[in-house]
């Protein structure tokens, strides 16, 4: 796939991003110290939903694309030692729509970010990236809701 596919395909997201998105999230291109952009890197923004542990935060995410997007999912990370049980120690979201088998070259950066807002809320215990935080999950729902509470307070809302 050539290099312009991918960064066509970015180029049309960022515009459909600007006209309509998910009120609180952001999703926005790397821009360079020289004004230029990148559209390879976006840094996103995405709210804790109401009504969870989750609410209040405002939890930043990062989405790497390759050349090989939009036949490649990109990768989406989170600050290293994020608080979840679908999250690596390295920041790597596990989520179904971007490993291999789950991905589809129509997803749009919107679809993701939702789908890991929702991710935030319902974690995916099948599927645990983080030993740690699966065994929280399991034996000690509360301190896990706790922590989860403690982190939101760790990314206030924007302002």
């Amino acid at each position: 796939m050539s290099t312009g596919v991918a960064r066509g395909r970015l180029s049309e997201e960022r515009r459909a991003w600007r006209k309509n998105h998910p009120h609180g999230f952001v999703a926005k291109p790397e821009t360079a110290p020289d004004g230029s952009v990148n559209l390879m890197v976006w840094h996103c923004i995405i709210p804790g939903k109401a009504g969870t542990d989750w609410e209040g935060g405002n939890y930043p995410l990062t989405l790497y694309f390759t050349e090989d997007y939009p036949s490649k999912a990109p990768k989406c990370m989170f600050p290293k030692d994020f608080f979840h049980l679908n999250v690596y120690g390295s920041g790597m979201v596990c989520l179904s729509i971007l490993n291999e088998d789950g991905w589809r070259p129509s997803i749009t950066v919107r679809q993701i970010l939702v789908g890991v807002q929702d991710l935030l809320h319902q974690p995916n215990p099948a599927s645990p990236a983080n030993y740690d935080e699966y065994e929280l999950f399991v034996k000690d729902p509360a301190e896990y809701q706790r922590r989860v509470r403690q982190q939101a307070k760790q990314y206030p809302p924007l302002v």
